[in-house]
């Protein structure tokens, strides 16, 4: 790579990172390629982000985003997006699919801070944003639903007393 290739994908890297609610560092070292394009396939359908980034790169990345430095350290591949349930259920959802000793999540820098896989794993069990909508429906639903169940029983009680 020569040295104007890794200042443009440092730039772009910057501005991805900037606009990322979340960013996710896990070890892949020992995966097949067969597994990380598994992780890449599921990645898309989520549109989250997924790239094997060498470390000092995404470092020089990272400080130019203000992003805390996160320990990068040995192999990495890069989980990031706008959405930050989004990231954590694409990553922790692989980690559990997978079920691999060599992909783990080692940081992540989520909620404007340093977090750990205890931190992703939590957050990609939270409902997703449609889920919360749908539940909010239900409620907001649930008095008029029950008004009119009420109302055709009352109907259906007068008809059979006349």
């Amino acid at each position: 790579m020569t040295k104007d290739e890794k200042i443009k994908l440092v730039s772009e890297l910057t501005e991805e990172f900037k606009a990322s609610e979340a960013i996710v560092v896990c070890n892949y070292k020992g995966l097949s390629v067969k597994a990380i394009e598994q992780l890449r396939k599921k990645a898309r359908a989520a549109s989250v982000k997924v790239q094997v980034i060498k470390n000092s790169l995404a470092a020089i990345a990272m400080k130019n985003a203000d992003i805390s430095d996160l320990g990068l350290k040995d192999t990495n591949i890069f989980i990031w997006g706008s959405d930050q349930l989004g990231v954590s259920k694409v990553a922790a959802g692989f980690k559990k699919e997978i079920d691999s000793e060599f992909f783990f999540i080692k940081t992540a820098f989520v909620d404007g801070s340093a977090a750990d896989a205890s931190k992703v794993e939590a957050l990609a069990t939270m409902p997703s944003r449609e889920e919360l909508i749908a539940m909010l429906l239900q409620v907001w639903n649930a008095p008029i639903t029950n008004f009119v169940v009420g109302l055709d029983a009352l109907r259906a009680k007068k008809e059979q007393s006349a």
